[in-house]
């Protein structure tokens, strides 16, 4: 079964996560992405991380469903074929930093003038203009920037924490594709291609206002420290493993109060409503978390299941690929790739009645298909073959 992206192309200059994420999750989705890398630098994710021979856990996870082209795009020849590939393509999209690709000669008018209604996507750090925006950029570097390790770390005075995986560079690849997505459905209506422009810092910032701004939402009213309601996080200690409880409502924290053994506490001044109970968290969550240490962990979910107060074992990565709501949600596959041997993925997290795509092809080698790609595009043999021996196209 074909995705609901079929027959849309998508020419992919991107490389590490924020780029190549946005365009596996489209590829997911049926698009035809044609993954350009460099002969003689090709995806920085092929050597990061775990893994051998070109194929680290971040490529493959990042890469899936897409076809290999590698060219000189330093090269004359290898700059005209990229611009003859993008000829029919919907979407090429970029992460370079501001002001390569117009050194390279594929900025988005050299790729409108052979393209006229391409939509062209340029993911950067921090955005086109501005005292940041030709500075290298990595994900750690937008937390800090964002505000998001202070955040995590609860509070103004406390030391700023990162948040233990690269949210900013995922967060982004998510974004670039819903708005890859937006830009297709108005060409599709008027025919129009346009240019979408998405930063790293952009997307975070935005991720954040939604429930992390609250002072700074009120103009005028901004507080000067941020301070947390509570450093205790949600996750309790019991005699055996850990659990996650969260009682917000006025029914779930009168059900715990029942379920722990202390009806009382619903009648204490200090938790009588939900902002009574914010502004007393630490006190509060400290009386559960003593309460909780008195049985296993096992025993108090089943006791706080029946009492329909929200609660959930913590599990580690091992425990969860292995946890039986995994199973019946059928989220995980194993596949047998060519190189990197049987791998275990996650599927596409968006299910389609009519338009599911098919099995998932492996992440390519470098230049894997690039004749099939240069063919597609309208080069002879003997043009393929020229471009192979004078070193601008390379097919592993």
């Amino acid at each position: 079964m074909s995705g609901p992206l079929t027959n849309i192309k998508i020419v992919d200059l991107t490389t590490v996560i924020s780029g190549p994420s946005a365009t596996m999750l489209l590829a997911d989705q049926g698009a035809d992405v044609v993954k350009v890398e460099s002969i003689k630098s090709p995806d920085h994710a092929r050597g990061a991380g775990f893994g051998e021979q070109q194929f680290t856990s971040v490529f493959l996870n990042n890469n899936r469903n897409k076809r290999g082209l590698s060219l000189d795009l330093k090269e004359p020849e290898g700059r005209s074929a990229l611009l003859r590939v993008c000829k029919d393509a919907d979407v090429v999209i970029q992460n370079f930093r501001p002001g390569v690709v117009e050194r390279l000669g594929v900025a988005e008018e050299d790729i409108r003038a052979v393209n006229p209604s391409v939509i062209y996507v340029s993911i950067s750090g921090f955005g086109e203009s501005g005292p940041l925006s030709h500075k290298p950029v990595y994900d750690p570097i937008i937390q800090a920037v964002s505000g998001l390790t202070t955040i995590q770390a609860g509070s103004d005075q406390e030391r700023p924490r990162l948040v233990r995986t690269i949210l900013p560079d995922k967060l982004t690849g998510v974004v670039t594709a819903q708005a890859v997505t937006s830009a297709l459905f108005h060409k599709l209506r008027t025919g129009e291609g346009q240019h979408v422009r998405v930063s790293m810092l952009d997307a975070v910032v935005n991720f954040l206002w939604a429930s992390d701004m609250g002072s700074q939402t009120f103009v005028d009213k901004e507080v000067t420290q941020q301070r947390a309601a509570t450093f205790i996080d949600l996750i309790y200690e019991t005699q055996t493993d850990y659990i996650s409880v969260s009682a917000m409502a006025n029914k779930q924290w009168s059900a715990l109060c029942d379920a722990v053994g202390h009806p009382e506490w619903k009648e204490d001044e200090r938790f009588k409503t939900p902002a009574l109970r914010d502004l007393n968290a630490n006190t509060r969550l400290e009386m559960t978390q003593t309460e909780l240490l008195k049985r296993d962990a096992e025993t108090w979910l089943e006791i706080l299941e029946e009492a329909g107060v929200p609660c959930a074992p913590v599990l580690t990565r091992n425990q969860m690929i292995e946890h039986p709501q995994i199973a019946a949600n059928a989220l995980l596959f194993e596949t047998e790739h060519p190189i990197a041997g049987k791998i275990r993925q996650a599927r596409p997290a968006a299910r389609f009645s009519v338009s599911q795509l098919d099995a998932p092809t492996p992440a390519p080698k470098q230049g894997q298909h690039t004749q099939a790609i240069l063919k597609d595009a309208g080069f002879s043999e003997a043009e393929i073959a020229s471009l192979l021996a004078a070193g601008a196209a390379f097919e592993s």
